[in-house]
Order: structure tokens, then C-alpha cells, then sequence
């Protein structure tokens, strides 16, 4: 495995383990000429699944483009690379679950919303408003109010503050 700091070819495995969703093995590594560590993920490399897009044009799946989206929607935002590697694992062992050779972009699409709304709902209406296309500011403000409806603000249960006793006057 080359090290990608100083590309030097010889590596150290440090740790393994098995990723939470168990579809890969997530590897720390130590380069033996920079001492630099990074991280790794192996996965069985699958093959054959089709994406039919909404325009009926067919194309191969893409890992990386799927990642890849999800990044762009994630950017500035507070979400771990681990958290992301591990939707994209997720979405994957979905989609390969379902037995078939062709999955259309729109289940794809679907997945990703859903994972995205786990971990950070500003990338979720982020990718949304590009996935959906929406037409206008509504449809906008209508997503958005669909995320508040299930994550209420965290000042709604907090008491409300004392009243001030009213002053009777007598003196």
C-alpha cells in the first residue's frame, strides 16, 4: 500500500477492525519511511450493478460519486469522513442486497436523504434541494419545516422564565 504523504511503498498495518455495518475492514497504517499514519478500507469489490437514471440512460455504479455527493452536501459542516464511509457502506449493502443488476437513481437518491437526514439535516436539505429540484422558495421552507416537524428546537422544553410577582399598590 503506497503512503499518501511520500508515496514510499512499504507500509505497516498498526490496527484492524471491522467496520460497524461488518461490510468492510478499516485498517490504520504507518508508512515506514515518513512514520506518517493514515487509514484504509477494504470491501470485496462487487460488480455489475447498473444505475438507471430518470432519463432512462443507464450508467455503472460509482462508489466514489456516491461518496462524492454526499461530501459536497456535508461540506463546512460537522460530519466525521468515518460517518460518511459508513452511509456509503451502508447504502451499498442495501443496494446490493436487493439482488438485481439494475437500481434506479431515484432508490439511490432516496437512500442517500435518508442517511444524510441521520447526520446532519443541513446537508440533507442541501442535497435535497439539488436531488428534488425544487421549483421555488415553498417547496424549500416545505422540506425544511419537515425536518424541524421531527427535531423540535432545543429551547421549546425549556421552562419559561418566572413572571414577576404584580405590585399591589398598598405602601
Amino acid at each position: 500500500m503506497k503512503c499518501p504523504y511520500c508515496h514510499f511503498e512499504d507500509t505497516q498495518v498498526t490496527d484492524s477492525r471491522i467496520t460497524e455495518s461488518g461490510t468492510a475492514v478499516k485498517r490504520r497504517r504507518k508508512c515506514i519511511q515518513c512514520e506518517r499514519r493514515f487509514t484504509t478500507y477494504e470491501r470485496i469489490e462487487r460488480i455489475g450493478l447498473t444505475v438507471v437514471k430518470k432519463d432512462n440512460t443507464r450508467e455503472e455504479y460509482s462508489r466514489d460519486k456516491l461518496l462524492g455527493s454526499m461530501v459536497v452536501a456535508c461540506a463546512k459542516r460537522p460530519v466525521p469522513a468515518d460517518k460518511l464511509e459508513e452511509a456509503v457502506n451502508e447504502i451499498e449493502a442495501q443496494l446490493f442486497r436487493l439482488g438485481t443488476s439494475e437500481v434506479p437513481s431515484t432508490m439511490i437518491g432516496e437512500m442517500v436523504m435518508h442517511r444524510l437526514r441521520e447526520l446532519d439535516e443541513v446537508a440533507y436539505i442541501r442535497f435535497a434541494s439539488v436531488y428534488r429540484n425544487f421549483a421555488d422558495l415553498e417547496e424549500m421552507r416545505e422540506a425544511m419545516e419537515g425536518v424541524a416537524s421531527i427535531h423540535p428546537p432545543d429551547n421549546e422544553h425549556e421552562p419559561e422564565p418566572p413572571k414577576k410577582a404584580k405590585a399591589t399598590g398598598r405602601g
